[in-house]
Formats: structure tokens, C-alpha cells, sequence
């Protein structure tokens, strides 16, 4: 995909509006993702990940394929426009939030998982914790929801999620 990416940002540099969508096409689905994970607002979410791809269609020279992945590029500005985002719309409302809190936190953790080291890492783990992992942050889901759709208890999407993600963790620190 780093060819690909590497010619559709040439040629949005060249103004071909065509590059953006297909651009959008391969990988709206997952910064859109990234995003309402961190906003948990489907409207702000949408906004963001236009946002995300109009910063990439005003400077599509700004990735440097020497630096890494484009996807990982991606998702990184994804998420840094997010939790701008956050910023504002807590200062505008005035409201703290236990997620801010959150985010702020994991942001001393500058690493983005790419998603090729990750999709073979998935297919490892037992079908429930993949399922609930994939469904939590690629489709937003939370943890409630997660019980309802799934028909589990409470207890034990969140068990399995946990044990998901410690797993994962495990299997990343030994790759690194």
C-alpha cells in the first residue's frame, strides 16, 4: 500500500480530487474508527475525519515514507485532530470528562500500532476477545452495547476485552 498511497498523494498533489476519494476509500472506514473512539460523537467524529483528510489533500507531501508507514502517519494525525478536537469542545461546553483524562494520559504513549503488525496478532487471539476487540474500536461500540448486541453480561465483555488487549500487548512487546 506505500506505493499506492505514494502515487494517490503525487497525484493530489497535482489537484486530482480523484486520489482524495479513493485516498478516503481505502482508509476512511478506519480513521473514522480511530476518531469516534476517542470523540464518542458520531457527528464530531464525521468531522474530524473530514478534517483529517482535508489536511491531507492540503499538504500531500507532508508524510515522509523514511519516517514509516503511511497508515501509521495517518492514523496519528487522526487521532492528534481528535483530541484537538476534544479539547475544544470541552473548553467550549466546560465540561471535564474521565475520557479526556484518559486520552491525555495514553498521549505520553506516542506509539500507533501499524495495522499490518496488528491484523495477524487479531486472527491469534480466541474468536470472543477478537470479536468484542474488533467490534470495539472499529465499530466504536461500548461496553454496554457490546453486552447487548452480543447477548453477554457486563462482566464479562469487559473480562474478555481486557484479556484481548493484554495478550495483544504481549505479543507486540515481543515483536519489538
Amino acid at each position: 500500500m506505500v506505493d499506492e498511497a505514494s502515487a494517490l498523494l503525487r497525484r493530489m498533489a497535482h489537484g486530482d480530487e480523484t486520489a482524495l476519494t479513493a485516498l478516503y476509500g481505502e482508509y476512511g472506514g478506519v480513521v473514522y474508527s480511530l476518531v469516534f473512539n476517542v470523540l464518542k460523537n458520531k457527528p464530531l467524529a464525521q468531522e474530524v475525519t473530514q478534517d483529517t483528510f482535508l489536511k491531507v489533500w492540503q499538504h500531500p507531501d507532508a508524510w515522509d515514507s523514511a519516517k514509516g508507514q503511511f497508515s501509521s502517519w495517518l492514523l496519528t494525525m487522526a487521532r492528534y485532530t481528535a483530541i484537538d478536537r476534544l479539547r475544544r469542545e470541552i473548553r467550549r461546553t466546560g465540561k471535564d470528562t474521565e475520557l479526556y483524562e484518559e486520552i491525555i494520559a495514553d498521549e505520553q504513549d506516542d506509539t500507533v500500532i501499524e495495522l499490518e503488525r496488528l491484523q495477524p496478532l487479531l486472527h491469534r487471539l480466541p474468536h470472543e476477545q477478537r470479536q468484542l476487540i474488533e467490534l470495539a474500536f472499529f465499530k466504536g461500540m461500548k461496553h454496554s452495547e457490546l453486552a447487548e448486541a452480543l447477548d453477554l453480561p457486563l462482566g464479562t465483555v469487559k473480562t474478555r476485552l481486557r484479556l484481548g488487549l493484554q495478550k495483544l500487548r504481549h505479543w507486540l512487546s515481543e515483536q519489538s
